[in-house]
């Protein structure tokens, strides 16, 4: 590493969270030589481990969003259902996991910094997202597609999303738009499910689709 320390390349980075595999690139050194740096920064307590291959600077845990792109190392993510409408106000109550739509398998991922929960989306259905607007860089969906998400999961999944706590739902947001997302699912069972769900939301808190 020439006469620069693994540290100097960690703080280089200027990532809260970042990977084994991003230092072995920047430092040109082999994973190998790299993993081992990274065990004794640990053993000094100058890092922590988050989960295999992925760590952060310090003892002090950054926000659970900020480990979701290094999450699943060859599909994407990005957050939706209840902790995407708690993030937009949607729902008060903080979800107990970090929830995420993926085409990955279906699966539970525990970290050091909290739990995620990954449910898998149809390919076709992958979409409605973007980057946060905070500047971090994880992918989220647009509020009206994080519902039709927890609709879409609930026809699958029986209980799961197919309770509520309180919901306030800002003005923009549009009940046509959810009714659009669900006019895209291809399985006619589920379409009609989630159409249902919609209306007795929409019967609910008085709005019209």
């Amino acid at each position: 590493m020439a006469n620069k320390t693994l540290m100097a390349y960690i703080k280089s980075l200027k990532k809260p969270i970042f990977s084994t595999d991003e230092l072995s690139r920047v430092s040109g050194k082999s994973r190998s030589a790299v993993s081992q740096g990274l065990s004794f920064l640990l053993r000094q307590g100058l890092i922590t481990r988050v989960s295999h291959g992925l760590w952060y600077e310090g003892n002090v845990s950054p926000s659970l969003y900020l480990a979701v792109p290094y999450l699943l190392r060859k599909q994407r993510a990005y957050v939706s259902f209840t902790s995407a409408l708690h993030i937009y106000g949607i729902i008060e109550q903080i979800p107990q996991s970090v929830t995420l739509a993926s085409v990955a398998h279906t699966r539970k991922i525990r970290t050091a910094i909290g739990v995620f929960v990954v449910h898998r989306i149809s390919p076709h259905f992958f979409k409605g997202f973007n980057w946060h607007k905070s500047g971090m860089d994880f992918l989220i969906a647009e509020p009206e597609k994080a519902l039709a998400d927890c609709f879409y999961v609930s026809a699958y999944k029986g209980k799961r999303f197919s309770y509520f706590p309180e919901l306030y739902f800002p003005r923009d947001f549009s009940f046509s738009k959810v009714r659009n997302w669900i006019k895209e699912i291809k399985n006619p069972r589920v379409r009609i499910y989630a159409a249902k769900q919609l209306d007795e939301i929409i019967k609910i808190h008085g709005k019209s689709s």
